[in-house]
């Protein structure tokens, strides 16, 4: 090999190297500032314009200012070469988010197929499958995903998840135990849990749950919600209000879910006119300075 050849790869080297560094960079920005990623990844696209990892990363960090249907061509020419799932799983996102679903499922089930196997394919073709009330497919390609990642927790909540949908709150209990057994603590698994046994008219048992989340999370909205759901039906009418109202005053724009909660729970439709909800959640009412009427 002549000094010059030698030069040329010593060079190519340092460049390759280079740019691995520039998308090191890119992606831990990708982390905290996409945007600053994006500029990262269209800087080296101006001197490598096919370059995979650039086009991955400005795919990602145009997804990720949810910016999908810019996303979606930097993003189909890093997967049409890939055999990579993690790649076709993204591209898959950029097409649900701009109503291409039937594609969006071609892909991944194709990244389902992969080895080793990537639990978020699964998760993502469960979740989809599933918002378009696919339940029996989307309750099957989870159950692969399990049989393939048994331990990844996301897979048993969003099976949990589909179970809720299909009103089947006993193997949806199943589902929601099998992932707190793997992640403890988990705050969506937990508040599943608590959704089904408020289907089963467990309330004790649902409002353990749903103080559990709020333990973890005090800005859970739905489970402050369900929180009240299942007072009411236990009849602890004021501690409902209370927290109702609380929300209301850190939030006014759950008003109206909350003064729906008030009116349709179990008691509340029985005696409570809507009007008299309203006054109870106003901010200045006190719960047991409303008188609580009968049905009229």
């Amino acid at each position: 090999m002549t000094k010059q050849r030698a030069g040329q790869f010593k060079n190519s080297d340092r460049s390759a190297a280079a740019d691995d560094s520039v998308l090191r960079q890119g992606m831990a920005a990708l982390e905290r500032r996409s945007d600053e990623a994006e500029r990262i990844a269209r800087d080296l696209l101006g001197r490598r314009p096919q370059h995979a990892g650039a086009l991955l990363l400005l795919g990602l960090s145009l997804l990720a200012q949810h910016r999908a249907r810019d996303a979606v061509a930097p993003l189909e020419q890093v997967a049409r070469d890939s055999t990579d799932p993690m790649v076709e799983t993204q591209y898959a996102l950029a097409l649900r988010h701009v109503g291409r679903t039937t594609e969006a499922i071609e892909w991944l089930e194709r990244a389902t197929m992969r080895q080793p196997p990537f639990a978020a394919a699964f998760r993502d073709l469960g979740v989809l499958l599933c918002s378009m009330r696919r339940y029996e497919e989307a309750e099957a390609a989870l159950k692969r995903g399990l049989e393939a990642a048994p331990t990844v927790a996301e897979l048993s909540v969003e099976l949990g998840g589909v179970y809720i949908c299909r009103a089947d709150p006993a193997n949806a209990k199943v589902a929601f135990a099998r992932a707190l057994a793997h992640a403890p603590g988990h705050v969506r698994a937990l508040h599943g849990f608590g959704t089904a046994l408020l289907l089963e008219g467990e309330y004790d048992r649902a409002a353990e749950r749903f103080r559990q989340v709020l333990a973890r999370n005090p800005d859970h909205v739905r489970a402050r919600l369900d929180l009240a759901h299942s007072l009411l039906e236990r009849g602890q009418h004021d501690e409902a209000v209370a927290m109702l109202r609380g929300l209301v005053r850190a939030a006014p724009q759950h008003y109206g879910k909350a003064l729906k909660l008030l009116v349709s729970s179990g008691r509340g439709r029985f005696w409570l006119r809507p009007s008299v909800a309203a006054g109870m959640l106003q901010l200045g009412d006190r719960p047991d300075s409303v008188n609580r009427p009968t049905l009229s």
